[in-house]
Protein backbone atom coordinates (compact mmCIF):
# COMPACT_ATOMS: atom_id res chain seq x y z
CA UNK A 1 0.00 0.00 0.00
CA UNK A 2 1.36 3.39 -0.99
CA UNK A 3 1.56 6.39 1.26
CA UNK A 4 -1.17 8.10 -0.79
CA UNK A 5 -3.48 5.08 -0.41
CA UNK A 6 -2.83 4.95 3.34
CA UNK A 7 -3.62 8.63 3.63
CA UNK A 8 -6.81 8.10 1.63
CA UNK A 9 -7.96 5.30 3.94
CA UNK A 10 -7.17 7.42 7.00
CA UNK A 11 -9.21 10.27 5.56
CA UNK A 12 -12.14 7.92 4.90
CA UNK A 13 -11.95 6.55 8.42
CA UNK A 14 -11.86 10.07 9.84
CA UNK A 15 -14.81 11.10 7.69
CA UNK A 16 -16.84 8.04 8.74
CA UNK A 17 -16.07 8.73 12.40
CA UNK A 18 -17.25 12.30 11.95
CA UNK A 19 -20.48 11.11 10.32
CA UNK A 20 -21.08 8.53 13.05
CA UNK A 21 -20.44 11.15 15.72
CA UNK A 22 -22.81 13.60 14.07
CA UNK A 23 -25.62 11.01 13.84
CA UNK A 24 -25.13 10.06 17.48
CA UNK A 25 -25.36 13.71 18.52
CA UNK A 26 -28.34 14.28 16.27
CA UNK A 27 -30.59 11.20 16.46
CA UNK A 28 -33.45 13.17 14.93
CA UNK A 29 -31.52 13.61 11.64
CA UNK A 30 -33.49 10.94 9.77
CA UNK A 31 -36.75 12.40 10.98
CA UNK A 32 -35.84 15.60 9.14
CA UNK A 33 -34.49 13.69 6.11
CA UNK A 34 -36.81 10.72 5.68
CA UNK A 35 -36.04 10.49 1.98
CA UNK A 36 -32.41 9.76 2.83
CA UNK A 37 -33.50 7.08 5.29
CA UNK A 38 -35.67 5.42 2.63
CA UNK A 39 -32.76 5.29 0.14
CA UNK A 40 -30.27 3.74 2.54
CA UNK A 41 -29.58 0.09 1.81
CA UNK A 42 -27.61 -2.36 3.95
CA UNK A 43 -26.34 -5.89 3.25
CA UNK A 44 -28.70 -8.53 4.57
CA UNK A 45 -27.28 -10.22 7.66
CA UNK A 46 -27.64 -13.60 5.93
CA UNK A 47 -26.31 -12.36 2.60
CA UNK A 48 -27.79 -12.50 -0.86
CA UNK A 49 -29.65 -9.18 -0.89
CA UNK A 50 -29.87 -5.72 0.58
CA UNK A 51 -32.45 -4.31 2.98
CA UNK A 52 -33.45 -0.91 4.24
CA UNK A 53 -32.08 0.58 7.43
CA UNK A 54 -35.47 0.17 9.09
CA UNK A 55 -35.58 -3.52 8.14
CA UNK A 56 -32.06 -3.94 9.47
CA UNK A 57 -33.08 -2.31 12.74
CA UNK A 58 -36.01 -4.71 12.98
CA UNK A 59 -33.62 -7.63 12.45
CA UNK A 60 -31.33 -6.33 15.20
CA UNK A 61 -34.29 -6.00 17.57
CA UNK A 62 -35.42 -9.52 16.72
CA UNK A 63 -31.95 -10.85 17.44
CA UNK A 64 -31.91 -9.03 20.78
CA UNK A 65 -35.38 -10.38 21.59
CA UNK A 66 -34.24 -13.91 20.79
CA UNK A 67 -31.26 -13.43 23.10
CA UNK A 68 -33.48 -12.14 25.89
CA UNK A 69 -35.90 -15.02 25.43
CA UNK A 70 -33.02 -17.49 25.70
CA UNK A 71 -31.79 -15.80 28.87
CA UNK A 72 -35.30 -15.85 30.34
CA UNK A 73 -35.65 -19.54 29.52
CA UNK A 74 -32.36 -20.22 31.28
CA UNK A 75 -33.43 -18.22 34.34
CA UNK A 76 -36.69 -20.16 34.50
CA UNK A 77 -34.79 -23.45 34.24
CA UNK A 78 -32.48 -22.43 37.08
CA UNK A 79 -35.45 -21.23 39.17
CA UNK A 80 -37.25 -24.55 38.72
CA UNK A 81 -34.09 -26.45 39.65
CA UNK A 82 -33.62 -24.29 42.76
CA UNK A 83 -37.26 -24.80 43.73
CA UNK A 84 -36.82 -28.56 43.46
CA UNK A 85 -33.70 -28.37 45.66
CA UNK A 86 -35.58 -26.26 48.25
CA UNK A 87 -38.36 -28.84 48.34
CA UNK A 88 -35.91 -31.71 48.88
CA UNK A 89 -34.11 -29.72 51.58
CA UNK A 90 -37.46 -29.00 53.23
CA UNK A 91 -38.32 -32.72 53.36
CA UNK A 92 -34.85 -33.52 54.68
CA UNK A 93 -35.15 -30.90 57.43
CA UNK A 94 -38.56 -32.25 58.46
CA UNK A 95 -37.09 -35.72 58.91
CA UNK A 96 -34.34 -34.36 61.15
CA UNK A 97 -36.80 -32.45 63.33
CA UNK A 98 -38.32 -35.69 64.58
CA UNK A 99 -35.25 -36.17 66.78
CA UNK A 100 -35.64 -32.88 68.72
CA UNK A 101 -37.28 -33.08 72.19
CA UNK A 102 -40.48 -31.00 72.36
CA UNK A 103 -39.31 -28.67 75.12
CA UNK A 104 -36.10 -27.90 73.27
CA UNK A 105 -38.03 -27.41 70.03
CA UNK A 106 -40.17 -24.69 71.62
CA UNK A 107 -37.08 -22.81 72.74
CA UNK A 108 -35.50 -23.10 69.31
CA UNK A 109 -38.68 -21.91 67.59
CA UNK A 110 -38.77 -18.77 69.71
CA UNK A 111 -35.07 -18.07 69.17
CA UNK A 112 -35.28 -18.67 65.44
CA UNK A 113 -38.29 -16.40 64.96
CA UNK A 114 -36.67 -13.61 66.93
CA UNK A 115 -33.09 -13.82 65.66
CA UNK A 116 -33.50 -15.12 62.10
CA UNK A 117 -36.77 -13.47 61.09
CA UNK A 118 -36.88 -10.40 63.37
CA UNK A 119 -40.31 -11.59 64.54
CA UNK A 120 -40.34 -9.78 67.86
CA UNK A 121 -44.14 -9.93 67.98
CA UNK A 122 -44.97 -13.61 67.80
CA UNK A 123 -47.38 -15.89 69.60
CA UNK A 124 -47.54 -19.67 69.46
CA UNK A 125 -50.98 -20.90 70.52
CA UNK A 126 -50.98 -24.65 71.20
CA UNK A 127 -54.10 -26.69 71.75
CA UNK A 128 -53.63 -29.02 74.70
CA UNK A 129 -52.12 -29.26 78.14
CA UNK A 130 -49.79 -26.54 79.47
CA UNK A 131 -46.14 -26.72 78.42
CA UNK A 132 -43.86 -26.74 81.50
CA UNK A 133 -40.95 -24.32 81.11
CA UNK A 134 -42.11 -23.07 77.71
CA UNK A 135 -41.02 -19.61 76.47
CA UNK A 136 -43.32 -16.68 77.19
CA UNK A 137 -44.57 -16.50 73.62
CA UNK A 138 -46.14 -19.97 73.96
CA UNK A 139 -49.74 -20.17 75.13
CA UNK A 140 -51.59 -23.43 75.76
CA UNK A 141 -55.38 -23.48 75.51
CA UNK A 142 -57.95 -26.28 75.75
CA UNK A 143 -59.63 -27.46 72.57
CA UNK A 144 -62.93 -25.90 73.66
CA UNK A 145 -61.44 -22.45 74.39
CA UNK A 146 -64.02 -19.93 73.07
CA UNK A 147 -61.26 -17.72 71.67
CA UNK A 148 -60.49 -20.39 69.06
CA UNK A 149 -63.90 -20.00 67.44
CA UNK A 150 -62.85 -16.80 65.69
CA UNK A 151 -60.11 -18.78 63.91
CA UNK A 152 -62.39 -21.54 62.61
CA UNK A 153 -62.24 -20.32 58.99
CA UNK A 154 -58.44 -20.17 59.20
CA UNK A 155 -58.27 -23.73 60.51
CA UNK A 156 -60.74 -24.93 57.88
CA UNK A 157 -58.60 -23.54 55.06
CA UNK A 158 -55.42 -25.05 56.46
CA UNK A 159 -53.45 -22.22 54.84
CA UNK A 160 -51.66 -19.15 56.24
CA UNK A 161 -53.51 -15.85 56.05
CA UNK A 162 -52.07 -12.35 56.05
CA UNK A 163 -53.68 -8.95 56.55
CA UNK A 164 -55.86 -7.38 59.20
CA UNK A 165 -57.27 -9.11 62.27
CA UNK A 166 -60.10 -8.31 64.64
CA UNK A 167 -59.32 -6.40 67.83
CA UNK A 168 -60.39 -9.39 69.91
CA UNK A 169 -58.09 -11.70 67.95
CA UNK A 170 -55.09 -9.40 68.27
CA UNK A 171 -55.66 -8.95 71.99
CA UNK A 172 -56.01 -12.70 72.49
CA UNK A 173 -52.81 -13.40 70.56
CA UNK A 174 -50.53 -10.59 71.68
CA UNK A 175 -52.08 -9.29 74.90
CA UNK A 176 -52.20 -5.53 75.49
CA UNK A 177 -49.74 -4.96 72.60
CA UNK A 178 -52.17 -6.59 70.20
CA UNK A 179 -54.08 -3.39 69.49
CA UNK A 180 -50.85 -1.86 68.18
CA UNK A 181 -50.44 -4.53 65.50
CA UNK A 182 -51.20 -3.00 62.11
CA UNK A 183 -51.05 -6.33 60.28
CA UNK A 184 -50.70 -9.99 61.19
CA UNK A 185 -49.82 -13.35 59.66
CA UNK A 186 -51.86 -16.27 60.99
CA UNK A 187 -50.40 -19.72 60.36
CA UNK A 188 -52.41 -22.85 61.27
CA UNK A 189 -50.33 -25.72 62.64
CA UNK A 190 -51.06 -29.36 61.94
CA UNK A 191 -53.93 -30.76 59.89
CA UNK A 192 -56.63 -28.08 59.79
CA UNK A 193 -54.98 -26.34 62.75
CA UNK A 194 -55.18 -29.39 64.98
CA UNK A 195 -52.08 -28.28 66.91
CA UNK A 196 -52.97 -24.58 67.12
CA UNK A 197 -51.54 -21.60 65.29
CA UNK A 198 -48.57 -19.30 64.99
CA UNK A 199 -49.24 -15.56 64.85
CA UNK A 200 -46.76 -12.94 63.67
CA UNK A 201 -47.58 -9.28 64.19
CA UNK A 202 -46.22 -5.96 62.96
CA UNK A 203 -47.05 -2.32 63.63
CA UNK A 204 -46.64 -1.76 59.88
CA UNK A 205 -50.01 -2.17 58.13
CA UNK A 206 -48.27 -3.30 54.94
CA UNK A 207 -45.87 -5.80 56.50
CA UNK A 208 -48.36 -8.67 56.17
CA UNK A 209 -50.85 -8.00 53.39
CA UNK A 210 -53.39 -10.28 51.66
CA UNK A 211 -51.51 -10.23 48.36
CA UNK A 212 -48.21 -11.55 49.66
CA UNK A 213 -47.03 -15.10 49.04
CA UNK A 214 -47.57 -17.49 51.96
CA UNK A 215 -45.51 -20.40 50.64
CA UNK A 216 -42.67 -19.92 53.11
CA UNK A 217 -45.11 -19.46 55.99
CA UNK A 218 -46.70 -22.80 55.04
CA UNK A 219 -43.28 -24.45 55.04
CA UNK A 220 -42.51 -22.88 58.39
CA UNK A 221 -45.77 -24.37 59.70
CA UNK A 222 -44.66 -27.82 58.53
CA UNK A 223 -41.33 -27.48 60.36
CA UNK A 224 -42.92 -26.25 63.59
CA UNK A 225 -45.58 -28.98 63.54
CA UNK A 226 -43.00 -31.71 62.93
CA UNK A 227 -40.72 -30.42 65.67
CA UNK A 228 -43.63 -30.52 68.16
CA UNK A 229 -44.97 -33.95 67.23
CA UNK A 230 -41.84 -35.85 66.31
CA UNK A 231 -40.41 -36.43 69.79
CA UNK A 232 -42.71 -35.90 72.81
CA UNK A 233 -39.88 -36.10 75.36
CA UNK A 234 -39.79 -33.12 77.69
Amino acid sequence: MTTREARGLAAVDSEEEAIAGYLQRNPEFFERHQAVLARLRLPHARGGSTISLVERQIEVLREKLTGLENKLAELLRVARANDAICERLHRFTRRLLHTVPRAEALTRIETGLREDFDAFHAALVLIGAPEPGAPRFVRSVPVDDPNLKSFESLFASGRPRCGQARDSQREFLFGPEGLEMGSVALVPLGEKGSLGLLALGSADRDRFHPGMSTEFLARMADLIADSLTGNPQR
